[in-house]
């Protein structure tokens, strides 16, 4: 059994990039709930700090990098079971231990995106000393 984390990137644009994750086992409402409750406002989370791949350069074929309307954040969006058999094959992380790395975040570290850089870098520009 396999299930699918998916997640998205939405600029501050509105541009949006989508993502997906297998996990070995089966997640349910309970699992759902813990991610839930260690997410920002509920929805938000650093892709790099739960060692899945952020997606970004996803929208880079269209602004050629990182512009201002970029950040940090990527939504959740849900869990889904992998139906077809070679959906997700060959990953090891179980649910268990997904979740688990979810549950252990005690604050999000915004400083591990590339991103973190742009958004420092446009707020000096905009407030300079």
């Amino acid at each position: 059994m396999r299930t699918i984390f998916e997640y998205r990137y939405r600029d501050a644009g509105n541009f949006k990039a989508f993502g997906s994750v297998a996990l070995v086992g089966s997640a349910g409402p309970h699992e759902e709930e813990t991610i839930r409750s260690k997410l920002q406002d509920g929805e938000f989370f650093i892709a790099e700090q739960v060692g899945i791949p952020p997606l970004y350069d996803q929208l880079y074929q269209w602004s050629g990098g990182q512009i201002a309307t970029d950040h940090c954040w990527h939504e959740f969006v849900g869990f889904k079971k992998a139906w077809r058999a070679d959906e997700g094959s060959g990953h090891t992380r179980t649910v268990a231990e997904f979740v688990a790395q979810f549950r252990s975040i005690v604050r999000w570290d915004e400083a591990l995106s590339p991103h973190f850089d742009v958004s420092v870098a446009l707020l000096a520009n905009a407030n300079p000393d």
